[in-house]
């Protein structure tokens, strides 16, 4: 399945549960149930920003955008990560009123029964989301079925606190357990925020994938003398690389041309989203820059 229509998917099955969600949570007046509708519409805010972010970070690169627009995607995933914050923090407010002000609450069971159901569903969709991000190299789409997944446990753990509240009758579980569940989610939030808003500030790749890089570039040693220069970044799915490659002096611009073309293959074996730039140097103009800076010292 393609991004665009795993990102659609995401929108009709958020669509259906946020609607449900929130007729029985006013029904049953449990705050965590009203507290996983309101989640579930940010999920829904999610996906449809990851639905809409996916289609445009593919377009091709034009006159005014010239690296392309993967961009976007990270736009997308850190707004959608403030979304999932804002959310914990209206849901932990919500659940301290409700203990200050306790009320009872009503047909549990059916609570459980939907809170059951919406994880089955977002379960199956985020198992698709996850393998279209996965395929597309999409942060955006990443995150979604990070939203979906989320929603998963937090839809089971709700569950969980009904059925609590309905054996022991302590109504007091119900907002306890939306707190516990508000604070996991805006964990996951924080971690998801680390990998998706770096890239908006130019940011370097992994450690591991600069390395992972580096010895592609160091098992064609003998043909080169020198990689100087070495630079990375990610603009959404692609991986931005660039470096200056010294060469002896009597290669041929055939020659050299050659092997940077065999070093950008191999990097694209490993990374078939990136984009590489290798600057040639001759040996001699090398040497002559360390002089100058060595002098400059």
């Amino acid at each position: 399945m393609n991004g665009s229509k795993s990102a659609f998917l995401s929108v009709l099955s958020n669509t259906f549960i946020v609607l449900i969600k929130l007729i029985v949570g006013i029904m049953t007046g449990s705050i965590a149930v009203v507290s996983e509708a309101i989640h579930s519409s940010l999920d829904l805010a999610a996906s449809l920003i990851a639905f809409f972010s996916v289609r445009f970070s593919s377009r091709s690169a034009d006159k005014t955008h010239p690296y392309g627009h993967g961009k976007m995607e990270n736009i997308s995933g850190t707004i959608e990560t403030l979304l999932i914050f804002a959310a914990g923090i209206w849901i932990i407010y919500e659940c301290v009123h409700k203990i200050l002000n306790p009320t009872a609450i009503e047909l549990p069971l059916l609570g459980i029964i939907v809170m059951v159901a919406g994880a089955g569903i977002n379960y199956m969709v985020s198992r698709r989301v996850k393998k279209a991000a996965i395929e597309n190299h999409s942060v955006a789409m990443k995150s979604n079925a990070l939203h979906l997944l989320t929603d998963v446990f937090t839809s089971l753990g709700v569950a969980f606190s009904l059925l609590l509240v309905t054996v022991t009758g302590w109504t007091i579980l119900d907002p306890i357990i939306g707190i516990i569940l508000a604070l996991y989610i805006m964990r996951e939030a924080y971690k998801l925020l680390k990998e998706s808003f770096p890239p908006l500030l130019d940011a370097s790749l992994t450690e591991e994938e600069e390395n992972e890089i580096l010895r592609v570039i160091y098992s064609y040693k003998e043909k080169y003398i020198e990689v100087h220069d070495f630079r990375t970044r990610r603009s959404g799915p692609e991986e931005y690389v660039d470096f200056h490659l010294v060469v002896p002096s009597i290669m041929e611009i055939e020659t050299a041309h050659h092997l940077c073309d065999e070093i950008e293959q191999a990097i694209k074996i490993k990374f078939d989203h990136a984009q590489v730039l290798i600057h040639v140097e001759p040996e001699h103009e090398r040497l002559a820059v360390k002089n100058i800076e060595h002098l400059s010292r």
